[in-house]
């Protein structure tokens, strides 16, 4: 079995800031930590916020008009929790 997968979906509201304490700490255990953000949690934390602590990319938008891609079928299938 691989490292640990996490999807952590970030709704909006003040524990949106809580997240990126979240994100910091499930990284510094080695788990793999990918972010959802909705457009109300964006008014509380940027998506380079999120990717910057996460290294990865940070999903704002269920299609990705750029890629011709759904990235919620992306994320579902490569993540454990």
């Amino acid at each position: 079995m691989g490292p640990a997968r996490v999807t952590l979906i970030i709704g909006g509201g003040i524990a949106a800031y809580k997240a990126l304490d979240l994100i910091r700490r499930l990284k510094e255990r080695h788990i793999h930590v990918r972010c959802v953000l909705t457009k109300a949690a964006q008014q509380f934390v940027t998506p380079l916020a999120a990717s910057a602590l996460s290294h990865e990319r940070c999903y704002t938008d269920l299609f990705d008009a750029r890629a011709n891609s759904m990235p919620a079928i992306f994320v579902s299938r490569t993540t454990a929790i």
